[in-house]
């Protein structure tokens, strides 16, 4: 409980530091607390602690409840899938894990997106395929890098240096 409790707080504090830069809500997101979406690789924990941490980032958001539900849902469902494929991996690499906030955050988010009017108001029937394939792809496009460019080297890091063993409680880690 306790790492969820930290990765939750990580990711909340990651998140309002992106939002003070503009960077952490709408089409093109760079939020730097996705990287901590790698975390399931290691522990359990990460995927309450994620989904809560999503939550609790999302309050500040200016999509308002909306985002609650999309963006935590999203993180939940890559965080789960993360988790059950963190052991395919490639030279070392769980790429699959690393993947799935990718695709649930472009799908999800692209369609959250897409179903909000000018007006602020949600509804599905704003919702437009011509619009969400480039809604999706930006959103992905933000996802991928932060989670390629970043989150693969912290794996490397917490893995070449012990951190990982030291500090989850997930006591199979290699």
């Amino acid at each position: 409980m306790c790492e969820a409790g930290i990765i939750a707080a990580l990711y909340a504090v990651l998140t309002y530091v992106a939002a003070m830069m503009n960077l952490a809500y709408g089409e093109v997101q760079f939020r730097f607390s996705e990287v901590l979406t790698v975390l399931p690789v290691f522990t359990p924990a990460a995927v309450p602690g994620l989904t809560l941490g999503c939550f609790i980032s999302n309050l500040a958001s200016p999509l308002g409840i909306v985002d609650w539900v999309f963006g935590s849902l999203a993180t939940f469902l890559a965080a789960v899938t993360g988790r059950m494929l963190r052991k395919i991996e490639i030279n070392g690499i769980p790429f699959l894990s690393i993947l799935m906030p990718v695709l649930f955050n472009a799908v999800i988010i692209g369609i959250e997106i897409i179903c909000i009017s000018d007006s602020g108001a949600f509804s599905f029937a704003n919702a437009s395929m011509a619009v969400f394939w480039p809604v999706a792809m930006s959103v992905g496009l933000g996802e991928l890098v932060i989670c390629v460019a970043l989150g693969i080297p912290f794996i490397v890091v917490l893995r070449k240096t012990g951190t990982a063993k030291r500090i989850f409680s997930d006591h199979n880690l290699k």
